[in-house]
């Protein structure tokens, strides 16, 4: 670890020092300053300012409707990212439109913007404040704000009324005004900022060479005087216009020719020459200070475009500090040190700069890419405070696929979560659990396709147990209709006794979902599942095969039945395919194996509105358990053989055999696309045989020699 500081001044909280302990840290530590009063209760934690018996049945956030008409006949103004934090919370799985259910509460009055001069500034809110009826002086509410403080100094002394014992999630916050472990820093972002996904980042897994073509760039506005004018009126001094490049321009404000200094026309000149895009992708360091406040719109276009952030914004908290580790990705140096920041980062080795670049690329995407990534962050940062609450370690917040898609309520050990296994070393269990899960109920028999695939089954040297889900309204078999199982144990559950339905608001939508083939079930121990329909038609080669390929690539679906899908320009929509192609997005959920956490994730994470398309249509649940496990870890599923076909075709009352059911998934995949804000399927051409399959060699010395019997199904 590089140091570069000036210990003469070190703080006496060394626990703040810590916080910004980095790989290359050239701050100068500041002298201990006094906060400034911005709130009356400046001393809040969560022991003193919230309620932690509201949050002991679950964590659930109220959204209070919008403020009665004015004398105007209009709303209050919101703006649109504002609106756009109140619907991604009220389209989640944290929202209750029941206050008594609530433990956190968030104002429908927007906050973001403070700043008094601001045409966006909405006015009298401590007026609007004691007309909540919830609003207990702030207590277990959540502010959230972009901008505070205004001309000339943008001092941070509060956001113009008073906040009581709210929790403030808020941009630009410093070391002096936090209240730690009470407050939460969250980064600046603009105006056309997304509400869902976002861009992903621009930097791939192997992006060489580490070093680009400018070492050091920055493109932006001088303030000719005034806060955050110090830093950059001395940029200039760096520039070289070869490997280190920094341009600024005097051209803002309404006044600034009035303003401007001698040096302005060739800073304006030189400002021209760059495209400040073309600077971002073609740097390997990006230089961010501070402007009028300690944040800056540049730290989050930086992180996406790979490009490593020096910041030079002394006493800045990070967005979500403590909780990321950004001394993995980012660079933080000392606004009054600025010439000493380019010795520093030239000795940087091309290995630590590849792995900060890399790590930048994982933040970006699992906390920042969207606004809605930003507020549920800052909501499970609140949840992990509570008392007896399960909580994520650092390491699970800081690699992929972070701490949002790794939901500690499923559990406490790295070993139970599929992407986790390789990081720490660990195998998934040698056995599997298979599910079956039985719609059309035809009468079972020797001859059957339910009762040859429980036959199959049962001859797998891995299976655990076989669980049968009876969602059939045909009448439940005795099990003695069933084959024997010898030593396997066979469990036959009717679903219609307690069925997962979906029937909020809607008294008419009460029946059985099809996603309850996807609930976790007590009796499924194994980490591995065998999800399969009841007319699948698998021997047991097959099956062992293809479980043997998923204890390879736990953290994916492993299948045989493939499907692709596409972008269809002629319609501007997505299209689904199930002809035979030389790629694939897709595998049928109806013969695959995949691990159990997605069953919890499916059920106690997926939006309510994912799962309401699945149960209007009764169709799609296997293209949404495949889209969300390729959102989860970013790589395409797996198909094994080349069988193309699993279902018995003789089963007419199949729903694949309705004219509508194609219709129906097309549908689907571009209402799921739209609710995840991008298309997170990814697609592959690989598919995985075994050894010496259709090779011209004996069958006898073939180990799954039943696999190539199967043909082109």
């Amino acid at each position: 670890m590089l140091n570069f500081k000036n210990d003469n001044n070190r703080s006496k909280h060394n626990d703040i020092d810590d916080l910004y302990e980095t790989p290359v840290n050239i701050k100068n530590k500041q002298n201990k300053q006094n906060k400034p009063n911005f709130n009356n209760y400046k001393t809040c934690t969560m022991e003193t300012c919230f309620d932690f018996t509201k949050c002991y049945n679950d964590f659930l956030v109220y959204v209070y409707p919008p403020e009665p008409l004015n004398s105007l006949g209009a709303h209050s103004p919101a703006s649109p990212n504002y609106q756009k934090i109140l619907t991604a919370i009220t389209e989640s799985r944290y929202y209750t439109a029941d206050p008594d259910k609530a433990c956190i509460f968030v104002l429908a009055i927007d906050t973001l913007d403070r700043d008094s001069l601001s045409e966006d500034l909405v006015r009298n809110v401590p007026l609007r404040l004691q007309r909540l009826p919830y609003w207990n002086n702030g207590k277990n509410h959540v502010i959230f704000n972009l901008y505070s403080g205004t001309w000339p100094d943008y001092q941070e002394l509060g956001l113009g009324f008073d906040t009581g014992q709210a929790i403030l999630a808020k941009a630009s916050m410093s070391i002096q005004t936090i209240r730690h472990n009470f407050d939460i820093s969250i980064p600046l972002f603009h105006k056309h900022f997304p509400q869902r996904s976002g861009g992903t980042g621009m930097v791939t897994a192997n992006n060489f060479p580490s070093n680009k073509k400018h070492l050091l760039a920055f493109k932006g506005k001088r303030y000719v005087h005034g806060i955050g004018s110090e830093t950059r009126n001395s940029l200039f001094h760096l520039h070289n216009g070869r490997d280190i490049v920094m341009v600024t321009t005097c051209r803002h404000g309404k006044s600034w020719r009035e303003l401007q200094d001698g040096r302005c026309d060739e800073d304006n000149r030189e400002y021209d020459h760059y495209d400040y895009e073309t600077l971002l992708q073609n740097s390997t360091f990006c230089l961010v200070p501070r402007g009028r406040r300690l944040g800056s719109f540049r730290f989050l276009e930086a992180l996406q475009a790979g490009c490593i952030p020096v910041l030079l914004s002394n006493s800045w908290i990070l967005p979500f500090h403590p909780h990321i580790d950004w001394k993995q990705a980012v660079i933080w140096g000392d606004e009054r040190l600025l010439l000493q920041i380019v010795d520093v980062i030239r000795s940087i080795s091309p290995s630590t700069i590849m792995r900060m670049r890399q790590q930048s690329q994982i933040l970006w995407e699992q906390y920042f890419s969207s606004i809605e990534k930003i507020i549920f962050t800052t909501f499970e940062i609140i949840r992990e405070r509570i008392p007896e609450n399960p909580f994520r370690n650092g390491l699970t917040w800081n690699t992929s696929p972070g701490a949002l898609l790794t939901l500690p309520t499923f559990s406490d050990t790295p070993q139970n979560f599929p992407f986790l296994l390789d990081l720490f070393g660990y195998q998934p269990k040698e056995n599997f659990t298979a599910v079956i899960f039985v719609q059309i109920g035809q009468t079972l028999g020797p001859s059957s396709a339910l009762f040859k695939l429980v036959k199959s089954i049962t001859k797998s040297q891995y299976v655990n147990r076989i669980l049968i889900l009876w969602a059939s309204d045909q009448k439940l078999p005795p099990r003695k209709k069933f084959p024997s199982t010898g030593h396997v144990p066979l469990h036959i559950v009717s679903s219609l006794s307690s069925p997962l339905t979906y029937s909020e608001n809607d008294e008419n939508e009460s029946r059985p979902s099809i996603s309850q083939r996807f609930q976790p079930h007590s009796l499924i121990e194994t980490d591995a599942i065998l999800s399969l329909d009841e007319d699948a038609i698998l021997n047991t080669d097959e099956i062992d095969f293809a479980f043997n390929v998923w204890k390879f690539f736990p953290e994916r679906i492993v299948g045989f039945p493939a499907r692709a899908h596409f972008y269809d320009d002629s319609k501007n929509s997505w299209g689904y395919t199930s002809k035979w192609t030389n790629y694939y997005s897709i595998v049928l959920t109806g013969a695959a194996f995949y691990h159990r956490y997605y069953n919890y994730v499916y059920t106690n994470f997926l939006s309510h509105l994912l799962l309401k398309t699945v149960h209007q249509s009764s169709n799609c649940e296997d293209i949404l358990m495949n889209m969300m496990v390729s959102h989860i870890t970013r790589k395409p599923p797996i198909k094994v053989t080349q069988r193309k076909a699993y279902k018995d075709r003789e089963s007419v009352r199949s729903p694949w055999n309705d004219p509508d059911h194609f219709i129906q998934r097309q549908s689907c995949l571009n209402t799921f696309a739209a609710v995840f804000g991008y298309m997170p399927l990814l697609k592959s051409n690989m598919r995985l045989d075994p050894v010496l399959y259709k090779d011209a060699v004996s069958n006898l010395r073939k180990k799954y020699r039943h696999i190539e019997l199967i043909g082109n199904r």
